[in-house]
């Protein structure tokens, strides 16, 4: 039977050896992980901005750079939306017809604006896809978002600063 040697080169990821990647760049780090989250792929940023600020970085430059890098995030799903069609995004995304479909009720005679729930979990992205796919004011749709994206991170810095003041 042959074993393989345990290398260094092929652990596999975790969550925690991810945070801990993007927590080693610093605002670069947590402006990287606020992009992804801000995409289609999942991830935590919040426990990113967290141990960042509990290691005494910058609580107003934490939250600039989780809010630009959420929101570049969530605007490359607007732009997927505007370049694809909707059999791309459900087969290439994975994206369900019924996600989209529940945030095109949602967005129905809304418009732009309703960019500012881009924020919310399991939906954010199918908002903003659609959001591009309904050929929405781009200007408007980001500027939506980044308040949503920034509002979002502002409530959860105030949760951990109220939380942490209790230890």
């Amino acid at each position: 039977v042959f074993v393989r040697p345990q290398s260094t080169y092929f652990q596999p990821f975790t969550m925690d050896a991810l945070i801990e990647f993007f927590v080693e760049w610093g605002y670069v780090g947590l402006f990287l992980s606020a992009f992804v989250a801000g995409s289609v792929v999942p991830f935590s940023s919040e426990a990113v901005m967290v141990v960042l600020i509990e290691m005494g970085l910058s609580k107003w430059g934490c939250l600039a750079a989780a809010t630009a890098g959420n929101t570049l995030g969530g605007m490359t799903c607007y732009w997927i939306g505007m370049a694809g069609r909707r059999e791309w995004i459900t087969r290439y995304l994975r994206v369900s017809d019924e996600k989209l479909a529940r945030a095109e009720r949602f967005l129905a005679g809304r418009g732009a604006v309703m960019g500012f729930f881009a924020f919310l979990p399991y939906v954010g992205e199918a908002i903003a896809v659609v959001l591009g796919l309904m050929r929405s004011n781009m200007l408007l749709t980001f500027a939506s978002m980044t308040v949503g994206k920034a509002l979002r991170y502002a409530a959860i810095l105030g949760l951990f600063e109220g939380i942490a003041a209790i230890f």
